[in-house]
């Protein structure tokens, strides 16, 4: 089993909820945690989106932004704040400045797109 996963940039995907993502832990060998490293662009804001059964944290490392959760109001964020985010509840993010927006998003239990829940495009049946 793997012990020292490295970030490894060239694997950066960009996503439908307008980031880019590094996948650096999110294996089926671990499935209590993930840690992705996001970055949104300046002016750009995420999907508005909630995560069923998993628990998030961002990290925040560099660039300046504000997150609503669960519709709130936004709240200003700056590196090293940590931003909770409990299982199923609305969340996104905007990047207010004037670089790179990066954060780590920190899982439990791990990351799967089928928990994934885009509440910006859904329709209502």
């Amino acid at each position: 089993m793997e012990t020292v996963f490295r970030l490894q940039p060239e694997t950066e995907f960009h996503t439908d909820e307008k980031c880019f993502i590094i996948e650096m832990l999110n294996t089926p060998g671990d499935e209590t945690c993930s840690i992705a490293r996001a970055r949104v662009e300046p002016g750009v804001t995420t999907c508005l989106h909630a995560v069923r059964g998993t628990v998030e944290r961002y990290v925040i490392l560099e660039g300046e932004g504000e997150v609503e959760i669960d519709g709130a109001p936004f709240v200003k964020v700056r590196p090293l704040d940590v931003v909770h985010i409990p299982a199923g509840i609305s969340q996104r993010i905007r990047n207010t400045g004037q670089t790179d927006l990066v954060f780590l998003a920190i899982c439990t239990p791990r990351f799967k797109q089928d928990a994934y829940v885009d509440l910006e495009n859904a329709t209502v049946a």
